[in-house]
């Protein structure tokens, strides 16, 4: 039996579907009910996987109708597909074209379905990820209204601050409030800041923004994560090992808990004194911290066992 693979690029308001090995293609739109359509025949082709790209946000109804459809769904890195469509000699770009590489990809590579986030998931992401831009806009104003001149402008600097707290406050209550009425993601708060350096905020953003973590090896989440080192070899030469790809939130999101672990937290205090005496640089040395408390975090999860410290 042939498998059936389906690639969709989807924009604002069209989608390109795309199927293998049968050549059919069509263009549907992204309205309510031309969608339900559009499940409706992709459901009676019985499809072994249908890949589609990470773009913005479009893909979230897609492929969240399709989810709840029973379809076999894998959100892939735009990335990765341009990387094998240049691979494969395709150098032009449409969103046709796209579909048919999506198509492709689907049937040679085989990506891993994962779950697609649930309503109430994609909204405590969201939420998290409104919070991280509000942080960054109270940044930028503090550092506006510490070169201005101007008293206008520093009252006006002011009032705006003061508004962005008042957000930040009320985001940050819903985010407590919509994890404290979730059993699951209120018993994995409580697991990971049961570990020195991991507050309320790191451990909204891991359960939102790494649902893995607890069902995955440690090199599987590392790489998740984009805190694998991975080999920069050929032949003699040896080059330094570097983190790339994965996901840049939760990266961006455990600097600041690490550098606060590095003081408080025991075996993570040891693990960086032991890299910097062996010459590692600061920075390497941190993020091999990182890695090692996502690897912790992990264990703790999987084994649902508060963080506990090792004898010495």
């Amino acid at each position: 039996m042939n498998k059936i693979c389906i690639g969709i690029d989807i924009a604002k308001n069209t989608i390109e579907i795309s199927v293998r090995p049968s050549g059919e293609h069509w263009t549907a739109t992204t309205e309510p009910n031309e969608l339900l359509q559009t499940v409706d025949r992709l459901t009676a082709l019985e499809p072994t996987i249908i890949v589609m790209e990470a773009t913005g946000g479009y893909e979230i109804r897609v492929a969240s109708l399709l989810s709840t459809a029973g379809l076999p769904v894998a959100v892939v890195n735009p990335r990765q597909v341009r990387d094998f469509a240049r691979a494969t000699g395709v150098l032009a770009k449409t969103d046709a074209i796209d579909a048919r590489v999506l198509a492709l990809f689907a049937e040679k590579m085989e990506p891993e379905c994962r779950p697609v986030p649930s309503d109430d998931e994609q909204t405590l992401k969201e939420l998290i990820t409104r919070r991280r831009q509000l942080v960054d806009m109270r940044t930028a104003e503090l550092n506006r209204r510490q070169q201005s001149i101007s008293q206008q402008v520093y009252k006006s600097i002011t009032t705006l601050i003061a508004s962005i707290d008042h957000e930040l406050d009320t985001i940050g209550r819903e985010i407590t409030t919509r994890i404290k009425a979730n059993p699951g993601w209120r018993a994995k708060d409580k697991l990971l800041r049961s570990a020195p350096g991991i507050g309320d905020t790191t451990a909204s953003l891991l359960i939102a923004a790494l649902p893995e973590l607890g069902s995955l090896n440690r090199r599987q989440i590392a790489s998740l994560a984009g805190l694998a080192p991975m080999n920069r070899d050929s032949g003699t030469f040896r080059g330094r090992r570097m983190i790339i790809g994965g996901r840049a939130a939760i990266r961006a999101g455990l600097y600041m808990p690490m550098l606060s672990a590095i003081r408080c937290n025991p075996q993570i205090k040891s693990f960086y004194d032991r890299l910097i005496a062996d010459g590692k640089l600061k920075q390497v040395a941190i993020t091999a911290c990182m890695r090692k408390m996502l690897t912790m975090l992990n264990a703790i999860l999987r084994e649902n066992q508060p963080w506990h410290p090792i004898p010495a």
